[in-house]
């Protein structure tokens, strides 16, 4: 009897993207602004603020990058995950033959790229991944946004469906928990006392929480929730804050920089846990790093300790197989993504209700 013949797969993980040298800073940084996810401004009007803004940016970002020796180790390390995310699916044997592609969203690969790469490998289903944990219109909701046009522009049309958002999956948070300890436990050796957590995720102005119902702020709280929760230490002290906020809007507090002087004057050690990044990049490895830890080495800070993100963690794989999984079979059951008005295309609702509802361990 013949083997049966597998359904090809295709997993389009979902990232920021960055800067593959120094020329692509500025036209990596236009791309960002001029995203009306991020700048809602209408053109020309967004057109002309986003050049002016990459324009201004251009000198810092560049100091940024060269701390990284002129590049974004985004892109490879997105590769390292795509990788093992698909030899762990082919290794399930459950009729599907998946290949991995990245599509980012402000540098190469662009989704227009990676979509003709789909269509050209014949791929009879995909699941859109965002390696984002925790959704936001700014970041999940933009690329989905994006990835559907260009399927649209060259004429992909196969069923497809888009896993939200994962913020306490249980693969995302054991493998955070274990580094989280790892990390408090080096903390605590240095016997200046019981560190103190900080959660720290990226920050969005407030106005895209109250006025998009952006259910990103609340996923944030979720996932720092269930990491504590998993490590199960008495008396924890521990918060969540947010970091790398820019331009003269009100944001959602309280900021990374501002616990930072708070654990200063508190003389207590820090531990620093990325929450809402899976991959090493500037915002980690210099704003962290960095120029966090000035701030802290001149509030003489007895520990600063940066915990890693996830990146290919074992436990985090594995968490995104079930997140495919629960996808598949979401799309087995419901149907394909609709870009209708109402549920924008995505698994989740509007008010994303089961994105924030169910307990650790579900996609959603």
């Amino acid at each position: 009897m013949p083997d049966q013949v597998q359904k090809k797969r295709a997993i389009i993980l979902f990232n920021l993207g960055g800067p593959d040298g120094p020329d692509a800073v500025k036209p990596f940084l236009f791309n960002l602004f001029n995203d009306p996810a991020i700048i809602s401004l209408p053109n020309p009007f967004r057109f002309l603020l986003a050049k002016l803004i990459s324009s201004r940016r251009e000198p810092v970002a560049q100091e940024i990058y060269a701390h990284l020796g002129g590049k974004s180790p985004l892109l490879e390390l997105t590769q390292d995950q795509a990788n093992a995310l698909q030899t762990s699916l082919n290794d399930l044997d459950d009729g599907f033959d998946n290949r991995c592609f990245i599509a980012m969203r402000y540098w190469k690969p662009f989704a227009d790229e990676t979509a003709r790469a789909v269509k050209a490998w014949g791929a009879d289903e995909m699941i859109l991944l965002p390696l984002y944990p925790q959704f936001s219109t700014t970041t999940s909701g933009s690329s989905v946004k994006d990835w559907k046009r260009a399927c649209r522009e060259i004429g992909l049309n196969v069923p497809m469906k888009t896993a939200c958002c994962y913020p306490t999956n249980a693969g995302f948070v054991s493998a955070t928990a274990e580094m989280v300890r790892e990390g408090y436990e080096k903390a605590l050796a240095e016997n200046k006392g019981a560190p103190r957590l900080l959660f720290s995720a990226h920050g969005v102005p407030k106005a895209v929480i109250t006025k998009r119902q952006d259910p990103y702020q609340s996923q944030i709280e979720k996932s720092a929730q269930a990491v504590v929760n998993e490590m199960a230490i008495p008396g924890l002290d521990w918060l969540v804050s947010y970091q790398s906020r820019v331009g003269p809007m009100e944001w959602i507090g309280p900021s990374t920089e501002d616990e930072i002087k708070r654990a200063g004057k508190d003389g207590v050690p820090l531990v620093i846990v990325p929450i809402a990044f899976v991959t090493e990049h500037s915002e980690t490895l210099v704003e962290l790093d960095i120029e966090y830890r000035e701030i802290a080495d001149h509030l003489n800070i007895p520990v600063y300790q940066r915990v890693r993100t996830v990146c290919s963690h074992p436990k985090f794989i594995g968490g995104l197989v079930n997140v495919i999984n629960e996808t598949q079979t979401a799309l087995d059951q419901n149907g394909a993504d609709s870009d209708s008005a109402q549920t924008r295309g995505w698994w989740c609702p509007d008010d994303h209700v089961c994105a924030t509802a169910k307990q650790p361990g579900s996609t959603h």
